[in-house]
């Protein structure tokens, strides 16, 4: 088993949507010169956990896996899809089938005011955690309730999200409300911010280009 199964925790970044609001792949466009898939994985390579650094443990789960391959590093872990643009739910189980570490971070790949200091201080505050049956750790700033991607989750809720899945459960928040959740507490919910339409990314642009990165 290798050290990317074995530790405390590795991470998930989904890039499978379709990008029908944007018009054009999100995780292809560039912010500041990187592209947005790009930049998560640059900032999560620079965070640790207890010591050890996360480069080799990110993994991007994706329906077309040479498209992105050019623009990741070669520790960059990618998964394809099976069954393309089914939904995050499902992206994410794709994932989980594939990491062994005790928490899995799942991020958006479209999150371009979330910084390497944000993500590590939320990995620093996982062990405090209390061991319960909490299945996820994640921000309470969605509409419909929990932010289900930009958080952490236990791994050992695969076999929950199967069985939901398989009676036919498609909704994260579906499956969120049957089951205890932990809130990560935000500082700033600027960092949750994703960037869907040309309008959003208009305005991502303008605060790159003045400075305003948070």
């Amino acid at each position: 088993m290798s050290a990317v199964e074995t530790n405390f925790l590795s991470v998930i970044v989904l890039a499978g949507g379709r990008s029908t609001r944007m018009g054009r792949d999100k995780a292809t466009i560039e912010i500041d010169g990187s592209p947005m898939l790009r930049r998560i994985s640059d900032l999560l390579a620079l965070c640790n956990d207890r010591g050890q650094p996360l480069a080799d443990r990110i993994h991007v789960v994706t329906p077309d896996v040479e498209k992105y391959r050019s623009i990741l590093p070669v520790n960059c872990h990618l998964i394809a899809e099976p069954q393309p643009h089914q939904g995050p739910l499902i992206g994410f189980v794709q994932g989980l089938t594939e990491v062994s570490s005790t928490w899995v971070l799942l991020l958006a790949c479209d999150l371009p005011y979330l910084s390497t200091p944000v993500v590590q201080t939320w990995i620093d505050g996982l062990g405090l955690i209390p061991t319960d049956e909490s299945v996820a750790y994640l921000p309470k700033h969605h509409p419909k309730g929990w932010e289900p991607l930009c958080g952490f989750y236990r791994r050992s809720c695969l076999d929950s999200l199967l069985e939901y899945i398989d009676n036919g459960g498609k909704s994260f928040q579906g499956w969120l409300a049957m089951n205890p959740v932990t809130e990560l507490q935000i500082a700033d919910p600027i960092c949750l911010v994703n960037c869907n339409t040309p309008v959003e990314l208009a305005t991502v642009v303008e605060h790159y280009s003045i400075g305003i990165k948070w």
